[in-house]
């Protein structure tokens, strides 16, 4: 049975979309296909099974292919930027780098494809960091904004598809 939508309702109009499916479709790095199960990435190990990326080791008969992770960071094509900002951001790197480095290695146990593809220096000052998932970037922003304070921000560009946080203090 279908829910009926309220009439008074703005979207009660419009027809349904599945989100996930448009996310895909837009997503140039999004699987175009059912992946055959298991497959396994050529590159980082990962495997596919029952339609997610695990760390788990694929069998040796498993279909190959590059994982979406390894082909953005390839093709060194982020997901998310996250854009590191003022004096404390310079004095403070090292434990900086180290608190982020902890939220990717947690969240990387449990979703493969959530990766930080490099930091690096800007000449303007400050550092960036390029992430293979927009979840992991917006992720790493709300780690700083909770451990540290400052100013935080979400900026995400359809053109580029990819999420921009900027965090400073």
């Amino acid at each position: 049975m279908r829910r009926k939508r309220s009439k008074t309702h703005q979207a009660a109009s419009l027809p349904r979309i599945d989100r996930r499916i448009k996310e895909h479709e837009d997503d140039a790095y999004g699987l175009r296909g059912k992946l055959p199960d298991p497959t396994g990435c050529t590159a980082c190990g990962a495997a596919f099974r029952d339609g997610r990326w695990t760390w788990a080791a694929a069998p040796a008969d498993a279909h190959r292919t590059r994982c979406p992770a390894c082909r953005r960071i390839e093709d060194d094509y982020p997901a998310g930027l996250v854009l590191l900002e003022g004096a404390f951001a310079a004095s403070h790197r090292e434990e900086i780098e180290g608190l982020l480095r902890n939220v990717e290695e947690r969240e990387k146990k449990e979703h493969p494809l959530k990766r930080i593809m490099r930091i690096t220096e800007r000449e303007e000052g400050g550092f960036e960091i390029a992430t293979t998932d927009a979840r992991l970037a917006r992720g790493l922003g709300q780690a700083l904004y909770d451990a540290y304070k400052g100013d935080l921000e979400y900026r995400f560009t359809e053109i580029e598809d990819v999420l921009r946080v900027h965090w400073r203090r």
